[in-house]
């Protein structure tokens, strides 16, 4: 999606002030004009513009003192510096202090236009090079689309439609089964496909930081805002913003998220001045928000602002007949980084796999597919790579080993020992998927002695 850039130009010649104006809205600018660098700052700070045409030789504050507070107010901001008085002194000390280009009047139209898409490109570039976005990475794998089961053929069905649309998404289901990456299919098949996809997890932020990082924040606003920091909705705009686990944010930052929703505006934390913004938001969560609302831990007004197109992704064991398509989609894509060539599974590997129940979904069976190809010394998977990970195990745990039956506690520390392998040591997603709290699963780690 594209949106008007929004011009203010600061110059004490009305000639000059009426003629780039009117070339600038002709092109399809919004422009505003002032004619002193007090006037402009107080305009600058009122609103949000995209880049500013100022005059080097102003009344009161000249134009390099009014570029400081431009840099320092909005600091990706370009400023396109205009004088009658070109020299090569005063256009190094224009672009040292910041200035993304220098104009010696009298200047075309022709020039100015140039110019001005030139400097709204750089500030585009800038603005998407503030957040890391996994975009960059040379290939977005859609994981989650390998599959025929009728589940997945509902799902997608409803994807296929809600994509092209305005509508805001909420998408529910269990941990790992690939709801952020939904929601990068969805916008990348949107309008906005050209625009940032920026992610929010909502479970990883600080409370007191949170605000800061959705709508940003100026310098000065709190101790250890050292500069203007962009939230993740201005860096968003024109594109999508994927709110992560978006049950986890208190009801302070949902009143706050549904103005920014109703009015399509923040305002950074320490700021009077909102921002104008065009995201699509899609919304993610594990759990039911619907009884959130009912046990007063969700507004009721921002479930049903999220909830236009609800979406459920189901989990694995609901699509089992999927798991030798994404076997064979996760032995392609690991084999090429481990530069193995392993070809098939063996037919004991697929039985093991259906027989689990794969509490970490697709995620799970990603990093035992993974693991067992990086491990394996053979050429085809066998049962014997799976049972390091505990899938393959998973079939024994009950069977007698030299006729005697284990003991309860010898199934709890193989099962303990299989799914935190699965997960990499993380002990938080462990004593999620096993239904206990950290503490419990450290005490057992300890007792059963699991490293």
């Amino acid at each position: 999606m594209s949106e008007k850039a929004n011009i203010l130009i600061i110059d004490d010649d009305e000639a000059i002030l009426d003629s780039c104006s009117q070339v600038l809205l002709k092109a399809g600018y919004s422009v505003k004009g002032a004619r002193d660098g007090e006037e402009g700052l107080k305009l600058f700070k009122s609103e949000s513009f995209h880049m500013v045409l100022l005059d080097l030789k102003l009344p009161g504050s000249d134009g390099i003192e009014v570029l400081g507070h431009i840099k320092t107010e909005n600091p990706e901001t370009p400023v396109i510096i205009m004088t009658g008085y070109a020299s090569v002194e005063s256009a190094v000390g224009a672009m040292k202090q910041g200035a993304f280009d220098y104009m010696a009047k009298p200047f075309s139209p022709k020039e100015l236009r140039v110019n001005i898409r030139k400097a709204l490109n750089n500030r585009k570039m800038l603005m998407e090079n503030l957040y890391l976005r996994k975009e960059l990475e040379a290939k977005i794998e859609f994981d989650l689309v390998v599959g025929k089961s009728e589940a997945m053929e509902a799902m997608l069905d409803v994807v296929k439609k809600v994509s092209p649309s305005e509508s805001t998404v909420l998408i529910s289901g269990e941990s790992g089964t690939g709801k952020e990456i939904l929601a990068r299919e969805i916008h990348k098949h949107s309008l906005r496909r050209d625009g940032p996809f920026v992610v929010v997890d909502c479970g990883a932020l600080v409370e007191t930081l949170f605000e800061s990082e959705l709508f940003g924040h100026v310098r000065g606003s709190f101790t250890g805002a050292y500069e203007t920091k962009h939230g993740r909705f201005e860096l968003a705009n024109g594109g999508t913003v994927f709110l992560d686990e978006i049950s986890n944010i208190s009801l302070n930052i949902q009143a706050k998220l549904l103005r920014v929703i109703q009015e399509k505006e923040v305002t950074r934390v320490g700021s009077a001045k909102s921002i104008k913004i065009d995201v699509r938001i899609i919304a993610a969560t594990h759990e039911d928000l619907a009884e959130a609302v009912k046990g007063g831990k969700f507004r009721e007004d921002l479930f049903y602002r999220l909830s236009v197109v609800p979406i459920h992704v189901p989990p694995l064991r609901e699509r089992k007949e999927d798991i030798p398509l994404l076997v064979d989609h996760f032995l392609l894509k690991y084999n090429k980084r481990a530069k193995k060539n392993i070809q098939s599974v063996s037919p004991q590997i697929l039985e093991a796999l259906r027989a689990y129940d794969w509490p970490g979904n697709i995620r799970e069976l990603e990093n035992t597919i993974e693991r067992a190809i990086v491990l394996t010394r053979n050429d085809q998977l066998g049962l014997e790579d799976l049972i390091y990970h505990g899938i393959g195990s998973g079939l024994s745990f009950l069977e007698p080993v030299g006729g005697k039956y284990k003991t309860l506690d010898e199934i709890e520390k193989e099962y303990i020992k299989a799914v935190i392998r699965a997960h990499h040591g993380n002990k938080s997603k462990t004593a999620k998927i096993l239904s206990i709290d950290r503490k419990t699963l450290l005490s057992k780690l300890k007792r059963y002695n699991i490293q």
